[in-house]
C-alpha cells in the first residue's frame, strides 16, 4: 500500500486567548474578551493539514488526565487521528495568549508546557511510521530534554525508512535560550525547515530575511521562511528561488498563523504540489487563520 499519511509529533495544549483593545494596565483591570480553546503548535499543524484535505493525518502528543478526553474529541472532530499519551503526573500544557486588538492583532504568549514537553522515547514506536509519507516535528520538542530525545529517535526512525522530515522551529524566545548552534546540530538530517523571519535571522545571525533563508538552505535542503504579511521565501542550495506573496487579511488574532501555513504547506506537498505552490497554499491558510480567534481551523460541519 502506498504511503500517504502525515504524522505530526508535537505539543497539544489548552489556549486561553485574551483579546484586549486598551493597553495592559499594570496593577489593575484591563477589559478583555477571553476564550478557552484547544491549541498547541503540533496539534494546530495537524488540524490545518486535515482541513486542507490531507486524508490521513496522525498526531502523537502528550496531555494531562484532566483534559485528555476533550483534546481527543477536538482533534477527531478536525479529522485528525490522535495518538495521545496521557501523563499521570503533569497537567496538559496551558498557554495564555494576550492578543492586542490593534491593527496587527499581535500576540504575546505566557507558556506552561506541562505534559506537552514530557514526551519521551518510550512514547515512540516505529509502527507509528507505517503508511506515513511525511513526518513533521514541532520545534517545541527541542526545548526540553525528554522531548528532545524523543524527536531524535523519531528523526532517526524516519530517515531509516526514507520518510522525509520537516520541522518548524516554533518559538524565537525558546530558540534563543537553546542557542542557534545547538538547534542546528539537533535538526541535522531534517529535509524541510519552516522558520519564521525572526527564527531564520536568529539561527543565522543575519538580519536580512532573504539572506538568512538562503544561508539556512546550505544546511537544510529546503527552507521555507514565513514572512507574515510579506508572504514566504523558498530557498534551496544557498539561494532564494521563490518569493511567494501574502494573501490580504483583516487580522483578529495571529495565534497559530504559522501553524496554519505549515499544515497547508504539508498537505499540498502530500498532494503532489511543488514547494512554491505549496507555500502559496500556506499563505492562503495563514490569511484565513489570522481572521479567526485561536489557532485551529473551523470544525467541519
Amino acid at each position: 500500500m502506498e504511503a500517504r499519511a502525515l504524522l505530526v509529533v508535537g505539543d497539544v495544549v489548552t489556549d486561553v486567548v485574551a483579546r484586549h483593545r486598551a493597553p495592559l494596565a499594570a496593577g489593575t483591570d484591563t477589559a478583555a474578551v477571553i476564550r478557552t480553546v484547544p491549541g498547541g503548535a503540533g496539534a494546530n499543524v495537524a488540524c490545518w493539514a486535515a482541513h486542507q484535505g490531507a486524508a490521513d493525518v496522525r498526531l502523537l502528543g502528550r496531555v494531562g488526565v484532566e483534559t485528555a478526553a476533550w483534546h481527543q474529541r477536538e482533534l477527531a472532530a478536525q479529522g485528525v487521528r490522535p495518538c495521545l499519551v496521557v501523563d499521570p503526573r503533569a497537567p496538559t500544557g496551558t498557554v495564555i495568549c494576550l492578543v492586542d486588538e490593534g491593527a496587527s492583532a499581535e500576540r504575546t504568549f505566557l507558556t506552561d508546557s506541562g505534559a506537552s514537553l514530557r514526551l519521551e522515547p518510550a512514547d515512540w514506536s516505529d509502527a507509528l511510521l507505517d503508511g506515513v509519507a511525511r513526518l513533521h516535528l514541532s520545534g517545541y520538542l527541542l526545548f526540553a530534554e525528554s522531548s528532545r530525545a524523543l524527536a531524535t529517535v523519531a528523526l532517526e526512525a524516519a530517515r531509516a525508512r526514507g520518510v522525509p522530515v520537516s520541522l518548524d522551529p516554533a518559538s524565537a524566545g525558546f530558540l534563543g535560550q537553546l542557542g542557534a548552534g545547538r538547534f542546528l546540530e539537533l535538526v541535522e538530517g531534517v529535509d524541510v525547515l519552516l522558520p519564521s523571519r525572526d527564527e531564520a535571522c536568529l539561527l543565522t545571525g543575519i538580519t536580512d530575511a532573504a539572506d538568512a533563508a538562503a544561508a539556512l538552505s546550505l544546511r537544510v535542503p529546503l527552507v521555507v521562511a514565513k514572512q507574515g504579511c510579506d508572504g514566504a521565501l523558498v530557498a534551496r542550495a544557498g539561494r532564494v528561488c521563490a518569493r511567494v506573496p501574502a494573501v490580504p487579511a483583516r487580522p483578529r488574532d495571529t495565534t497559530g498563523a504559522g501553524d496554519a501555513f505549515t499544515g497547508a504547506f504539508l498537505a499540498a506537498l502530500l498532494a503532489g504540489a511543488d514547494p512554491e505552490a505549496a507555500a502559496a497554499e500556506g499563505c492562503r491558510a495563514g490569511a484565513r487563520a489570522v481572521e479567526r480567534v485561536g489557532g485551529r481551523p473551523p470544525v467541519p460541519e
